[in-house]
């Protein structure tokens, strides 16, 4: 297994339409005004979150989170160009690109440290093998003060490692539960 370099990942963009909008270069400025920097880089591609948000809060819900049995009214749903997410709190977003992972391709998401150095952790579980979609964002603010996440701006950069075999059993096959999920997707049992 090899991870791809910006050369690949540009080649699978135009040919394969694995990102879509594709961004071929590091942006780091929009109309002279600098964001958080979105893109192809090296090897990875930095994506940008969407505007819409849920956050979660305890204002509707019942004492528990539960994965097989979630209560959607444990969030706040907001469509804004930032979004607060309370001390110690939680919320997700969603990609705005849309990704189509090859066949021989596993893809790692790993959060961009300029959230990082600021107590905000991005988790995204792995794109397996043909999985399709907007990609869900799970942020994390792990201070004890309010953070702020920037819509159509850099949260998160994707890796991608392709097999020197294919996969017996891709996402597509067994039929994932997140497969073409577009908007932010709460947990489905």
């Amino acid at each position: 297994m090899s991870i791809k370099s910006d050369k690949w990942i540009k080649r699978m963009a135009s040919t394969e339409a694995m990102i879509e909008p594709f961004e071929s270069g590091q942006v780091r400025f929009i109309d002279d005004q600098k964001v958080i920097s979105y893109g192809t880089s090296s090897y990875g591609y930095d994506v940008r979150c969407a505007s819409e948000f849920k956050i979660f809060t305890n204002v509707h819900t019942t004492n528990v989170v539960d994965p097989k049995n979630f209560d959607e009214t444990s969030f706040v749903t907001i469509d804004e160009p930032s979004c607060i997410i309370p001390p110690n709190s939680f919320a997700l977003a969603r990609t705005i690109e849309y990704f189509r992972i090859p066949k021989d391709v596993l893809t790692i998401c790993l959060g961009k440290s300029t959230y990082a150095r600021c107590g905000i952790i991005v988790n995204v579980t792995p794109l397996e093998p043909e999985w399709e979609g907007h990609v869900t964002l799970e942020f994390s603010n792990t201070t004890p003060l309010p953070a702020k996440i920037y819509a159509n701006e850099g949260v998160a950069q994707m890796l991608f490692y392709q097999s020197d075999e294919q996969c017996d059993v891709t996402y597509k096959d067994r039929g994932g539960k997140y497969m073409r999920q577009t908007g932010v997707t709460p947990p489905r049992a």
